[in-house]
């Protein structure tokens, strides 16, 4: 099954004379079970490409197939909802919120899914679990270190169960041994099936990926 069908992107910033193109014409596609890097240096459309795929921003030209659905005709509440069933986030500043325990920060879009308290709450629990938490649920973001929030918003990308799992740089603000920690559980979790798109610009975490998009001014180069 293919999971993300990409066909000439193109995103531009600002008009006239600041107008900035960064992504030129940019296709791709992703299968199921994938785990792909995209890589490029500092402003050639890594994390730009991500967030049009990921339906965080929108093209300014192109289609974007999820899941065989043209999400890129969807209305922007219906995109949000897409979001929130089908699609999982880690971002490089772990985008917790400060005054909610790591349990709360798991479970709080799982009950925007409808989901009953207990339930939500299990599922949180047992996402710490897997990413070696079990001993923080009561913990608020500032009592963990970098590497530990990050875990805690994996397992909050997880607890969805979603089709795709996007990671914008989840290792830039952490040392080099939690980078490889959150590396390694990133790749078990593609072992077990999930679909994975990962921006890095470290090549050594690349090596994991099953391939690895390379882009430069704004295009995919390889």
């Amino acid at each position: 099954m293919i999971r993300i069908k990409a066909n000439n992107l193109h995103r531009e910033f600002g008009s006239g004379r600041t107008k900035t193109h960064v992504l030129r014409g940019v296709s791709l596609q992703v299968s199921d079970g994938e785990f792909v890097g995209i890589m490029g240096r500092s402003g050639a459309g890594k994390s730009t490409l991500l967030y049009q795929l990921s339906l965080l921003d929108k093209p300014s030209e192109g289609e974007i197939f999820l899941n065989g659905v043209e999400v890129s005709l969807l209305s922007d509440h219906e995109q949000t909802i897409f979001r929130l069933l089908h699609l999982g986030f880690v971002f490089q500043d772990y985008a917790l919120v400060p005054d909610l325990t790591a349990s709360e920060n798991v479970l709080i879009p799982l009950l925007m899914r409808g989901i009953d308290y207990e339930t939500a709450n299990k599922t949180a629990e047992d996402c710490l679990d897997a990413v070696g938490l079990d001993q923080r649920y009561g913990h608020l973001p500032g009592m963990l270190s970098g590497g530990e929030q990050q875990r805690v918003s994996i397992a909050r990308a997880i607890a969805g169960k979603p089709d795709i799992l996007f990671a914008d740089e989840p290792t830039a603000n952490l040392d080099s041994m939690s980078g490889k920690q959150v590396i390694e559980l990133l790749t078990k979790l593609n072992r077990e099936g999930q679909t994975i798109v990962l921006v890095t610009h470290e090549k050594e975490y690349s090596k994991n990926c099953h391939r690895v998009i390379k882009m430069d001014d704004g295009k995919i180069v390889s």
